[in-house]
């Protein structure tokens, strides 16, 4: 089973909480056999979408689409910014568009998984997002999702490691989301 985990986290040094949380999402599914990829936003050079000015999609643009209409599984997670994802994963995502003609346009049937993180109490509203981008996008959610307050993150400022508290509800996200793709699968 092919995994996309999508990084929405424009930060891109590897202290940051995407690139932890990607890490560990990544080493938790790759204990498990899966292949596992991150794709991140903040490194990837995908254009503004801009249907007027640009007749054809770039190879960047190319590549991100058939790497995400590929994956069996997905989970997306992001910061939350003003109330929302970061501009340059909904720009990612937007993209998607010129799958429309496929026979399997967008990302229909694929299983997501989300993770928002936020100071404070208002991940929620990050989750909500993404949950409304991914039915737009013919995709099944996974009805069990990661909303991470930034203050309960880490264990020790330092080191920078997944609390176990997060650690707990990451690994059971992953777990519901196998489960279900395999599910379908059989």
């Amino acid at each position: 089973m092919k995994v996309l985990i999508l990084n929405g986290s424009i930060f891109n040094n590897t202290r940051s909480a995407g690139n932890k949380i990607s890490d560990f999402v990544t080493a938790n599914l790759r204990r498990k056999g899966l292949d596992a990829n991150i794709f991140n936003v903040g490194t990837a050079e995908i254009p503004m979408l801009d249907s007027v000015k640009i007749k054809a999609a770039p190879p960047a643009v190319t590549q991100m689409c058939e790497a995400f209409q590929s994956a069996d599984l997905h989970l997306w997670l992001a910061p939350l910014y003003h109330g929302s994802i970061p501009g340059v994963m909904k720009n990612c995502l937007d993209w998607l568009e010129i799958t429309s003609k496929m026979e399997k346009p967008y990302l229909t049937d694929k299983t997501i998984g989300l993770i928002c993180w936020a100071d404070g109490s208002k991940a929620l509203d990050g989750i909500y997002t993404m949950n409304s981008i991914a039915h737009a996008l013919r995709a099944w959610v996974v009805p069990f999702t990661v909303s991470i307050s930034t203050e309960y993150l880490f264990e020790g400022n330092e080191e920078r490691v997944i609390s176990n508290r997060y650690k707990n509800k990451l690994k059971q996200l992953i777990d519901i989301a196998v489960s279900r793709k395999i599910e379908i699968q059989e």
